[in-house]
């Protein structure tokens, strides 16, 4: 009855784009846009003043769904908002389908639930790859500004001087302040300050702090170079760690295997288990805790497996 039910849903959805003329692509395409510009809750004005006075720290799916979405606006990748939720709501029903075809109602909320999770964990996950390209590129470009400015003592010339050599993403960055320094305004110390604004990573910020308090004591350049000695002892400590790193991201995947793999291969050792497992009320609830254990623990390995950050 369920699968007929699925297939009548499915019939239904095909011929409701058949209706309106509306391939799949495009219904996706207007459905992200629709979720990616959602309005946001207005709180009373009471309420925004005591949040500002005493904010509070997210936890759970709110913080993780809230980092998801600072890490695509970080990486110039904020129009692909929509498509992120519009993933989640095609994987949160795919859950719940698997669920109603296992019959198993205490596994419907824990697969709907960790599979709507699933595209903001991906996206935490691909940060990491991200954040290392950042440091190498940051490490690489503010050494060769670094070493120009200490020589001419401009660091619009400087930047000029090395952009060729400057890969992305650092390069757009450089690019804008350059062109916001040459063709919007003549204000050196506001250009620095939205350059500063531009990556978030806590050495760049320090490295332009010291830059803003170079023009005006010029004295001050021989703390550029200790800053950026900072991100080579980064890389450093980062390339002897990654395998400590690593390590929580195959433990898991290692034990995921093996539970997983334990369903199926009582189906071949005992089938009497398997049926008991799969069809009786306390097996159902045995295989919603595993899930609901096996999403718990991808999400804490998800924020263990992150790159060095220098912190202050």
């Amino acid at each position: 009855m369920t699968m007929l039910t699925l297939l009548a849903f499915v019939g239904l959805s095909a011929g409701c784009l058949l209706l309106l003329n509306l391939s799949p692509r495009s219904f996706v395409r207007e459905l992200a846009r629709l979720l990616a510009h959602l309005p946001a809750r207005k709180l009373p004005l009471g309420k925004q003043a005591r949040a500002i006075q005493r904010p509070r720290r997210l936890k759970g799916w709110r913080a993780t769904v809230q980092e998801a979405k600072a890490i695509l606006q970080q990486t110039g990748q904020g129009d692909k908002l929509g498509l992120l939720f519009v993933g989640s709501l095609t994987l949160a029903l795919l859950g719940a389908l698997m669920a109603l075809l296992l019959h198993n109602p205490w596994l419907l909320p824990v697969l709907t639930g960790g599979f709507a999770l699933l595209p903001f964990w991906g996206v935490l996950f691909r940060s990491v790859f991200y954040k290392k390209q950042l440091h190498g590129e940051l490490e690489t470009a503010l050494s060769v500004i670094t070493t120009s400015y200490l020589r001419s003592e401009n660091i619009l010339a400087a930047v000029e001087e090395n952009l060729t050599y400057l890969n992305p993403p650092v390069a757009d960055v450089f690019q804008a302040f350059l062109a916001e320094s040459k063709l919007i305004h003549a204000n050196l110390r506001l250009a620095l300050q939205q350059l500063k604004g531009r990556i978030n990573e806590s050495v760049f910020q320090e490295w332009c702090d010291a830059i803003i308090a170079c023009q005006e004591d010029r004295t001050l350049k021989t703390t550029l170079m200790p800053t950026v000695a900072k991100l080579s002892d980064m890389r450093v400590v980062s390339a002897e760690l990654d395998s400590l790193l690593y390590e929580p991201l195959k433990e898991f995947l290692t034990m995921a295997l093996l539970l997983v793999g334990n369903i199926p291969l009582l189906y071949f050792l005992n089938r009497d288990w398997f049926h008991t497992l799969t069809t009786s009320t306390p097996g159902h609830l045995v295989l919603a805790i595993c899930a609901l254990v096996l999403f718990v623990s991808f999400a804490a390995v998800i924020r263990l497996t992150r790159p060095l950050e220098y912190r202050r």
